[in-house]
């Protein structure tokens, strides 16, 4: 991450819209805005199929689900944060993963310049490629700020994705009951 040329960028653009860089409210903004993007786009120097190393084995096939994985994300086309919960299922062949390495799974397609339906496939082709599960299911649901506050301005709306892989593309019975699973409160 090259923070120098956020920073010149973001005084640019601060003159762009006619303000000063100086100002005392703006002066540090070029800086905290490159510390920010260091932060929310650490992903992209993450390998997520490394979260998804630590096994144990297991003798059912079971359907285990983490739902609820809150996240942030930022629109690769206005640059603007999505955000919202992914539910990340799957049915194991003899081995699962440590629940939390799910969830780093889902952060480290999240912190990168993203769109939902890409990330979505992204986690199910990972656990499919690294867990070598009988299948897969990501459901995530996210508000777009590009809908709430420019635009078309519908904020609450939210945008529901699926990946299905496996078993679960085949089987509507396993894909109702993740989402059966998902309704639970």
């Amino acid at each position: 991450m090259d923070e120098n040329k956020i920073k010149d960028a973001v005084r640019m653009i601060i003159e762009a819209i006619g303000e000063n860089p100086e100002r005392e409210g703006l002066a540090e903004t070029p800086d905290r805005i490159a510390r920010m993007y260091t932060e929310i786009f650490s992903g992209l120097k993450e390998k997520p199929e490394e979260h998804l190393k630590k096994v144990f084995t297991v003798n059912n096939d079971d359907i285990v689900l983490e739902k609820d994985i809150q996240f942030y994300s930022m629109c690769e086309h206005h640059f603007m944060p999505f955000y919202g919960k992914a539910h990340v299922a799957y049915i194991p062949n003899g081995k699962v993963v440590g629940l939390s390495k799910l969830a780093r799974t889902v952060e480290a397609f999240a912190k990168r310049l993203q769109l939902q339906e890409r990330m979505t496939v992204q986690i199910a082709d990972s656990i499919m490629d690294y867990l070598e599960v009988k299948g897969a299911m990501v459901v995530i649901e996210a508000e777009h700020m590009c809908m709430t506050m420019r635009g078309i301005k519908k904020p609450g709306s939210k945008t529901v994705t699926v990946a299905t892989r496996g078993i679960f593309k085949n089987k509507i019975e396993f894909r109702n009951e993740v989402y059966e699973m998902i309704k639970i409160r």
